[in-house]
This record gives C-alpha cells, sequence and structure tokens, in this order.
C-alpha cells in the first residue's frame, strides 16, 4: 500500500511529516543508517518505530558525512499516531540522546519529499586561527596552523561560484550521475580568530563543501594557484582540486523548499 494512501482500516490515519533536526555529528557515522553503526537515521527511526509500534522509515534531505553538524536538516516521514505535532516532537526529544534535538514537526503533503523537493542548502566551515588552541569549540571548528590571505580566497571563491561540472571537487569522480552543480553563494568572513566559509547552492556532491573548502584554504597558504584551480575546473581530468578540509568544522545550516 501506497504509504500516502493512509492506512484505511485502522483507526488512524497514515500521514507525511516533515521534521527539523538540529544534531552533534561528533559521535556518528553520518546520517544513513549502517549496520552496526550509530548514525543519525537510524536514532530517529528507533524512536519512530518505538512511538508507532511499527518500522519506520525517515527520509532526510541530504546524507551528512560522520562528524559532520546541523543546525537545520530537514527531513520526512510517514507515521500512523493520535499525537500531535507537538506532541511527536516533545516524544523524540527525550528519547533522542542529547546530541539530537527535533526543532520542529509540522504535517506535510503526502507527495513532500526531504531530499526530492529540496532546491537549496546552506553550509558553513569554520576554522579557527587563534595562536592558542580553542577547547569549547574544537569538535565545532577546524584549527588552522597558518592565517590565509582573504583576498586570495575570496579569488577563488568566485572562481568557484556559477554552475561548473564539480567531478573534482567530489569523493567519487567516477559517479555515474551528473556532477554538475550551481554553487550561487559563497561569503569569507573573518572575526575574533575565527574564519567562517558559507556556501550556497542547489545541491552539492559528496565531500564538495570540504573540498572546496580545502581547496580555497590552499589558495590562501600560497599552497595551489588560482590558475590551477580553474584548471581543475575545466580540465578535471588533468588536474585535481585541493584536500578535504576535516569533517568538524561543517555544519549543514539550512535546506530551502519551494
Amino acid at each position: 500500500m501506497n504509504p500516502a494512501e493512509g492506512n484505511v482500516e485502522g483507526l488512524h490515519c497514515m500521514k507525511n511529516y516533515k521534521f527539523i533536526l538540529e544534531y552533534d555529528g561528533s559521535r556518528y557515522y553520518g546520517w544513513q543508517r549502517q549496520p552496526d553503526k550509530n548514525t543519525i537515521q537510524g536514532k530517529l527511526e528507533n524512536v519512530l518505530s518505538l512511538m508507532c509500534g511499527k518500522e519506520t522509515e525517515v527520509i532526510g534531505a541530504g546524507r551528512t558525512d560522520a562528524g559532520v553538524h546541523s543546525k537545520g536538516m530537514a527531513a520526512n516521514a510517514f507515521l500512523e499516531t493520535d499525537f500531535s505535532c507537538g506532541e511527536i516532537r516533545d516524544y523524540m526529544n527525550r528519547c533522542l540522546p542529547d546530541d539530537i534535538a527535533v526543532k520542529e514537526v509540522r504535517e506535510a503533503s503526502p507527495r513532500f519529499h526531504a531530499r526530492y523537493n529540496a532546491i537549496g542548502k546552506t553550509y558553513c566551515y569554520t576554522c579557527y586561527e587563534g595562536t592558542v588552541k580553542t577547547v569549547f569549540d574544537r569538535k565545532y571548528c577546524t584549527r588552522l596552523e597558518e592565517k590565509p590571505d582573504l583576498e586570495r580566497m575570496r579569488q577563488a571563491a568566485e572562481i568557484l561560484k556559477g554552475e561548473h561540472d564539480f567531478r573534482n571537487f567530489c569523493v567519487n569522480p567516477r559517479m555515474k550521475k551528473s556532477t554538475v552543480r550551481k554553487v550561487d553563494r559563497i561569503d569569507i568572513e573573518r572575526q575574533d580568530g575565527y574564519l567562517r566559509f558559507t556556501f550556497h547552492g542547489t545541491g552539492f556532491l559528496q565531500n564538495m563543501v570540504r573540498i572546496m573548502t580545502g581547496t580555497i584554504l590552499e589558495i590562501g597558504c600560497g599552497r595551489m594557484s588560482v590558475e590551477e584551480l580553474r584548471e581543475a575546473l575545466e580540465n578535471p581530468e588533468r588536474r585535481k582540486a585541493g584536500p578535504t578540509a576535516p569533517a568538524q568544522g561543517l555544519c549543514l545550516i539550512k535546506v530551502d523548499y519551494d
């Protein structure tokens, strides 16, 4: 039976719910459910399956990697329950570990799909440039050993903006699906010892934001030129992009829908 059709025989109607989630990804093997691994999707599905008394699938807007955080992951699930949206949220927050929070639950259209209906995502990558290591932020930023040049980094960001084949900026360059993506915003700000990169685009390949960040930092530190970046975009067979920045500095901020 299609979940969107509901359970005509049961006392309850199966409805589609949209969730906005916040999580600290430090101790998780990413979003996607994996056998015998601690994952965000796995934790959510366990709690909702317990609440509904039946196996429940949670669909995320994307699949954050191991160690990556989120302040605004969107997800959806079809649930058969008497609970109101507020009661679902409160139940989940009581049962979930302290490093996962459900910020919002609302009823959605039966056709709403958190991944397929997403039209944009915003990510933030945070680096720390202070001379003394930061203790309390260490799980949420990457410490830099040198101070990169802001102007050179902004030049690199301008080149990355727009629609390109980002095959070189993906952890799986041999993927069969299209690797063309559009990045419409890259802001770089330096403030109080922190360097923050904000990316917005229609969608991102696996590790793409971390590889873009690593590449921009390489250019800022003078280890890669702007010309080499252009070649990495235009001739992916001949020139590789920069390194992948560590996971802990990355956070998914928001997912856009119509």
